[in-house]
């Protein structure tokens, strides 16, 4: 099948059947990831001796941020050298092998397993994470209305499999009880789901990719034109090219979105940390329910509320920007709600923990309704960011600046830490209220140099 047989070979939602093969593949990789980020810092705590809560929100910022650099060399290697598709594979199995790694705690020292394993997750996303998201971009033309929406929802299947995995991952792997140490054999088995869910995720991709991807990223764009199809081609002598003013415009775009995105992520990355601290000591997790009675919850479920929220405002987000049509808000226009939107959801939780120490442990519907507003942000920012960086980004360089935007993410987490250990030293109303007013601060700004950045973007939406 051809590149161009691949592309309108489509669902009768109009959009290429290999963005639902690469959904199912990505959903699989982040209930790995996500599965094993509920359990990250709560492990650290109660299992690695001398881990307080301020080292493990450190180690937990460096890791999610090394997570998001390895990316600019993972991309650099596939535009060149390996191809999208090998590097997905390679990747893949990294990221599974440092699962079980995480998981042997008990035969070899803990921090040695702790240290290794992040190592391999880190290696196998830096591979894994940029070239998939190409991928999906190149399954649509250059000026296909339909991708933003097709990024939408790919990034509905992210978090497809980001609700399952605290509940399944936290079900098998956190103790009930984290200050009893006969139960910290526990958290071996949720490191292992998330293991398996990442080879479910590489046996599919294995056995569908031919199908459904024909030739896109089989080869790094500079060797493209070795397969005999008119759209390899055109890559491979796209990638010949020197870079043009307007191609360095555009550059300027990536790097400013880029920018704005990290402080996003210094908020959003939270959840892992300072909020999943808050959902075990600063939320009631025996609520009263009507008709059903008391319930326990785990803290590490709160984890799958942005998740949810996702899968269910995901395809709402991607008919609106279809159905707006030529009023489809701008690429910086989104950016802006999308700050705007989460420093509302910070208000929330800051509201939520000055009656915390007022009086005490708070309903769970204050998280709810916190990252309920911080998807509406995260779906205005974050697949709008990926699906941007196809559309401005050199076709002899896509992967690289694919990786460029995902460090937006590693600098992001490196803040998120180094915020999210404050949290014994401040107080929690000013813990949040600093990404309350920080975040619509720069929703504002990003709306201010929206016809700045849009003369960079030289016409793309």
């Amino acid at each position: 099948m051809t590149d161009n047989e691949v592309k309108h070979n489509v669902t009768k939602a109009g959009h290429p059947k290999g963005l639902y093969m690469l959904f199912a593949v990505e959903m699989w990789e982040r209930f790995n990831y996500y599965g094993m980020r509920a359990l990250l810092s709560l492990f650290m705590i109660s299992t690695v001796i001398g881990f307080s809560k301020a080292t493990s929100s450190r180690v937990y910022g460096i890791f999610t941020a090394l997570v998001y650099l390895t990316p600019v060399l993972g991309g650099y290697l596939a535009d060149r050298y390996i191809g999208k598709r090998h590097s997905i594979t390679i990747g893949a199995i990294l990221m599974a092998a440092g699962q079980f790694t995480l998981a042997s705690y008990e035969i070899i020292n803990p921090i040695v397993a702790l240290a290794t394993g992040l190592t391999l997750i880190i290696i196998g996303n830096g591979f894994f994470k940029p070239n998939i998201s190409t991928i999906v971009g190149e399954l649509y033309e250059p000026n296909d209305v339909r991708r933003d929406g097709g990024f939408t929802i790919f990034y509905m299947g992210i978090n497809i499999g980001a609700f399952f995995a605290p509940f399944i991952c936290g079900f098998f792997g956190e103790p009930t009880d984290l200050n009893n140490v006969l139960e910290a054999y526990k958290w071996k088995y949720g490191f292992m789901a998330a293991g398996f869910g990442m080879l479910i995720g590489l046996v599919w991709y294995l056995v569908s990719q031919n199908k459904y991807l024909g030739h896109i990223g089989l080869l790094p764009a500079t060797k493209a034109d070795k397969i005999q199809d008119p759209a390899e081609v055109a890559k491979a002598k796209a990638a010949e090219q020197p870079l043009t003013q307007e191609d360095w415009d555009k550059i300027k775009a990536i790097f400013t979105f880029t920018f704005f995105a990290v402080f996003f992520f210094t908020f959003f990355e939270q959840a892992g940390t300072s909020l999943n601290f808050f959902a075990a000591e600063a939320t009631n997790l025996t609520p009263t329910l009507p008709l059903i009675g008391q319930i326990t919850l785990k803290a590490s479920y709160f984890q799958a509320i942005n998740p949810i929220f996702v899968v269910l405002l995901a395809p709402v987000f991607a008919k609106l920007w279809i159905k707006l049509g030529s009023k489809d808000p701008s690429i910086p226009t989104k950016f802006g709600w999308g700050l705007f939107l989460q420093g509302i959801a910070f208000a929330i939780i800051a509201v939520a923990a000055s009656l915390y120490q007022a009086s005490g442990p708070v309903s769970a519907l204050w998280l709810i309704f916190m990252y309920m507003f911080c998807t509406m942000g995260e779906l205005c920012l974050s697949p709008v960011g990926l699906s941007m960086v196809t559309k401005l980004a050199p076709v002899k360089f896509m992967s690289l600046f694919m990786g460029i935007w995902l460090m937006g993410s590693f600098f992001g987490n490196i803040l998120a830490g180094m915020l999210a250990s404050q949290y014994e030293s401040w107080s929690l109303t000013t813990l949040f209220s600093v990404p309350a007013i920080g975040s619509m601060a720069f929703g504002v700004i990003m709306w201010v140099m929206t016809r700045k950045i849009m003369r960079w973007m030289h016409g793309v939406h």
